[in-house]
């Protein structure tokens, strides 16, 4: 026997609630049913319409963007010049571009005025051509001679792929790299050399060791607090660190035998950036894991827009070095996304791609072109955690920061990111 057509009763649209459980569940079921049936078919009659005509498939998928936090973000309105502004949430990228359009634009409006001084004499031959000219080439004149449509400021502000775009360093303000000059230096980096502790009596040996084999050219000197031996306090290790020549000092906190908080200072002479940690996993309960080699992995910096955003840049990049091996085939990403910093380890592999997988697709959604058969493999090495910024002091300071560059928690819009 076929199955009926369900349809939405009359009775399932009013606000009716019967007192007998067994119908209130049967009505629902009905309702349910219906709703579902109504919605399969419009999906049915959508699809044999899209593959009647593609190219309403497209405008459906270009009209349907989620509007997430992302495209919400609020962006300060100011000038070209932000100097050295670490609270100013404004695209470092976007300015550069608008100020190089700005410069574009007032060479060809002074090169459009040197032009009609000299054409003053060939105007009457000018007007001549136009009149003889036809009314539809003078339509198409006016075509293109239109200005481009303008977006609008959230359509300027935000961007689909904008979490896949890579940081672009060479976009730092120059009052920026004056104030931290150790940090955006022009000389070829130093080969890094970090050293990592933890707190007073911390039992984090192990996720201290996880670290080492994450900083290349790192080494672990364990921090007690035994009665008989001396206390030594964070700017006294830092101290003992810059006479033999380490380039920063990484201090891992914890709370409850969990890694909790991370400080990291850049040597000599500071900043020191206090971050804190969260969803901390090792490498062995990650599932299909590999074991990390000591190759020096490459690193990739994803999403840090702002100033503040690429002071965190570049102190990452000051621990990594400049020359990764390749032979490795490892990989750091920190990607940021709403001021949290998620660090994964991969190792990749490129292979044949399979007949049941798809091509590579690029940004802007389309196969990459000589890429069509040939897939990437990520295998997770660890550890995998999640930091979040907290506080920039000025130099090396003790515990409670007196003196700071800038500190998170006083900004309550959720929309307007500091990263």
């Amino acid at each position: 026997m076929a199955s009926q057509k369900l349809k939405l009763s009359a009775k399932a649209h009013l606000p009716f609630k019967s007192k007998n459980k067994e119908k209130r569940q049967s009505l629902h079921i009905n309702r349910k049913r219906a709703t579902d049936s109504i919605k399969r078919d419009e999906r049915f009659r959508r699809r044999r319409e899209e593959d009647k005509n593609p190219t309403l498939r497209e405008q459906r998928l270009k009209e349907n963007v989620p509007l997430t936090l992302e495209r919400k973000r609020v962006w300060d309105d100011v000038d070209s010049d932000v100097g050295d502004g670490l609270g100013v949430s404004v695209n470092i990228e976007r300015l550069k571009r608008r100020k190089v359009e700005e410069e574009q634009a007032a060479l060809e409006e002074g090169e459009e005025e040197e032009g009609e001084e000299r054409s003053e004499g060939e105007d009457e031959e000018r007007d001549s051509m136009i009149e003889s000219a036809s009314e539809d080439e003078a339509i198409e004149i006016a075509k293109h001679a239109k200005a481009p449509k303008r977006r609008t400021p959230t359509e300027r502000a935000t961007s689909p792929v904008q979490s896949t775009r890579s940081t672009n360093l060479d976009f730092t303000p120059e009052a920026l790299a004056a104030k931290f000059p150790t940090l955006f230096s022009t000389d070829a980096p130093p080969v890094p050399k970090v050293l990592i502790t933890t707190s007073l009596n911390s039992t984090l040996h192990k996720e201290a060791d996880h670290l080492t084999s994450l900083f290349p050219h790192s080494v672990y000197i364990p921090r007690s607090s035994h009665r008989y031996s001396h206390k030594f306090s964070v700017r006294e290790i830092c101290s003992f660190a810059t006479n033999r020549k380490y380039t920063a000092v990484i201090v891992l906190k914890e709370d409850l035998k969990r890694p909790t908080g991370l400080t990291v200072v850049h040597l000599p002479h500071g900043p020191t950036f206090h971050f804190t940690i969260s969803n901390w996993i090792e490498g062995k309960r990650l599932p299909g894991h590999g074991n990390a080699t000591d190759h020096t992995p490459e690193l990739i910096l994803n999403g840090f827009s702002t100033p503040l955003g690429l002071l965190v840049a570049h102190l990452m990049r000051t621990l990594f070095p400049a020359q990764p091996e390749l032979q490795g085939r490892q990989v750091v990403t920190l990607h940021n996304q709403r001021d949290y910093i998620f660090v994964r380890r991969h190792r990749y592999v490129f292979r044949d791609k399979r007949k049941t997988e798809k091509s590579v697709v690029g940004a802007d959604g389309k196969e990459v072109k000589g890429a069509e058969e040939i897939r990437a493999g990520l295998q997770e090495l660890g550890p995998r955690f999640t930091l979040k910024l907290r506080r920039v002091d000025k130099g090396i300071q003790r515990a409670s920061g007196q003196e700071w560059e800038w500190q998170g928690g006083m900004e309550k819009q959720r929309t307007r990111f500091q990263l």
